[in-house]
């Protein structure tokens, strides 16, 4: 089954050059394209696809305030959304994680990574272009005034363990390697972090490392 992605992007190009990319590969369909975020709320909505590909910098309403529309807190059936930019500043990363985003990369990321993004939001991961993923997290925890938060039930060890790799940008396949526990048992592991960390996803349980000082900086 394809995973149903919506491009939007005010770039006529670009939204060309995204479609080409991931309409190569076989598991991938784009299913609509807007150049505004108001317009792709509305694709959003109509057309339910399992990813959005959000541009930070659009007419009407920008990637941000759209991804918080389609993702954000409240939202019943929030999309997978993966803001992709030509600005690595730290502001846009932090707000679109705020807003819901559960991927942020780069323009220049090449195909592999894009593909990769697309796919891990599809399965309710988050990829970070590596660039900026230890930058953004230490940077943002140490500036945050906001209390930290504090789980509901303490996290056991393993669980500690696995969110500590998620901060270190690790997926879940690497976890497993590196603990020497199956697939399943990783996201068995996050579905409960998530829960009593009241995680939406996985960059937020990144956060809480940081935040939390688990993880060295």
């Amino acid at each position: 089954m394809s995973i149903r992605v919506l491009i939007a992007d005010d770039q006529p190009l670009v939204r060309a050059g995204l479609r080409m990319i991931l309409e190569a590969e076989d598991d991938i369909e784009v299913v609509g394209e807007a150049a505004d975020g108001r317009r792709a709320v509305e694709l959003a909505q109509t057309l339910r696809p399992d990813v959005g590909l959000f541009d930070v910098r659009m007419p009407i309403m920008n990637g941000i305030d759209a991804t918080r529309a389609v993702a954000g807190p409240g939202v019943a059936r929030p999309l997978a959304v993966v803001i992709i930019t030509t600005f690595d500043l730290d502001e846009y990363v932090y707000g679109a994680l705020q807003a819901g985003a559960r991927g942020f990369l780069l323009k220049d990321a090449g195909p592999a990574l894009l593909t990769q993004a697309v796919r891990a939001a599809a399965e309710g991961d988050a990829l970070i272009a590596p660039s900026v993923t230890v930058r953004l997290l230490s940077t943002f925890a140490s500036l945050r005034s906001a209390p930290k938060r504090e789980p509901v039930e303490a996290l056991t060890e393993r669980e500690e363990e696995v969110v500590v790799a998620i901060a270190d940008g690790s997926t879940n396949q690497e976890i497993a390697r590196a603990l020497h526990i199956s697939l399943s048992t990783v996201k068995t592991h996050i579905a409960s972090a998530m829960a009593k960390l009241s995680a939406r996803n996985r960059v937020e349980l990144a956060m809480w490392a940081y935040e939390n000082r688990r993880v060295a900086r």
